[in-house]
């Protein structure tokens, strides 16, 4: 046993040292990791961020695979030191360059996000710089990664013709699908012309109504009233013809309609119709100086159409927002259909008259 120690002194020595090494690595990257917890809470507060524990896995992989490494040597040939030395230094030129990039990335997220909550905060529109957000995290990432390929003697020269400027554009365009570009053009176009932006309640479709909550390199997320998120891809939302109720003008007129009998007073249903709107609270008086000293009503109404069946009375009914009009119309659907009922006034519904001829001799 003797022996064996006084032989394999210096190696048992190299394994210790290099094991201590990991372990102080591994405590010292502990330590780091619950400082740059406080600070971040200090700077950002409020802001949670994955990228710190990201951070430490790739830290502690770092020394893992470091570790490793070392160890081999008392497993080789000195012949093969040359290929150790190679892959430790490579493994080390990864490690740090994965760790600047997770750190400038993080930082680069969270300066934005600070600042689109200070926008919110003074009603600013936050939507350039939360699109400009995502660009740059994904530049900082994307530079990382050919950075990385750079160390690779087979890619290097991938990663130089990207670098080099015109090549971004060329590895974009035949790597990624001709949807994903189209995503892509989609979101700058939005972000630059801007048809609609963050928190504008926009409609695609008869039953697709809600609020822009997000918009990303890839596609808008709009939450419905239902409070469902719905995902919509940038190339397919700027094909669409849209509504965005909060351009220009936010009022708003609603046209609340009611289909009568053909036994039914007229007259009776059109006041019926405009008391019941001029009386609600959320009803704006959207006539002009002249309208008003003429006497024209808040409300108007008129019978707009005569069907098979009914006839049809419309209210057109202003109020602040959309928002606002969509509850006045539920109320005075209510309200009038109660008046209807008390005045005799019937609302109408399909009938058929059938007429059956009996054959006689």
């Amino acid at each position: 046993m003797t022996d064996f120690l006084e032989i394999y002194k210096p190696l048992l020595i190299y394994v210790a040292i290099v094991i201590a090494t990991v372990v102080v690595l591994y405590f010292i990257t502990r330590f780091i990791y619950q400082w740059l917890l406080k600070k971040e809470e200090a700077k950002f507060p409020g802001e949670k961020s994955t990228s710190l524990k990201l951070l430490k896995t790739v830290l502690n992989t770092l020394w893992l695979v470091l570790g490793i490494i070392a160890l081999s040597f008392i497993f080789v040939e000195e012949e093969s030191y040359g290929e150790l030395k190679a892959d430790f230094k490579l493994a080390l030129y990864l490690g740090f360059l994965a760790v600047i990039t997770i750190v400038t990335a993080a930082t680069t997220n969270l300066w934005f996000k600070r600042s689109i909550r200070e926008k919110i905060k003074q009603n600013q529109d936050p939507t350039s710089l939360k699109f400009l957000r995502y660009v740059a995290v994904f530049s900082i990432c994307f530079i990382g990664i050919l950075f990385g390929l750079l160390a690779f003697p087979s890619l290097k020269g991938v990663a130089q013709t990207a670098l080099g400027g015109a090549g971004v554009i060329a590895i974009i365009a035949g790597v990624a699908s001709q949807e994903a570009l189209s995503n892509l053009i989609g979101g700058i176009f939005i972000i630059s012309f801007k048809p609609f932006k963050i928190n504008d309640i926009i409609q695609i479709t008869d039953t697709l109504v809600g609020t822009v909550t997000d918009i990303t390199l890839r596609h808008t997320i709009i939450r419905s009233f239902e409070n469902k998120m719905i995902v919509i891809p940038n190339s397919v939302i700027n094909k669409e013809r849209l509504i965005n109720y909060n351009l220009g003008e936010l009022k708003n007129c609603k046209f609340v309609e009611m289909g009568i009998s053909y036994d039914s007073d007229v007259a009776l249903a059109k006041k019926i119709m405009q008391e019941e709107c001029e009386k609600h609270p959320l009803i704006l008086d959207n006539r002009s100086e002249l309208d008003k000293k003429d006497g024209k009503p808040i409300v108007k109404t008129a019978l707009t159409i005569i069907n098979d069946s009914t006839m049809t009375i419309r209210a057109w009914a202003w109020s602040k927002s959309f928002v606002d009009s969509f509850e006045l119309q539920c109320d005075v659907n209510e309200t009038i259909k109660a008046r209807f009922d008390t005045n005799g006034i019937d609302l109408a519904y399909p009938t058929r008259t059938i007429i059956i001829e009996k054959d006689t001799e």
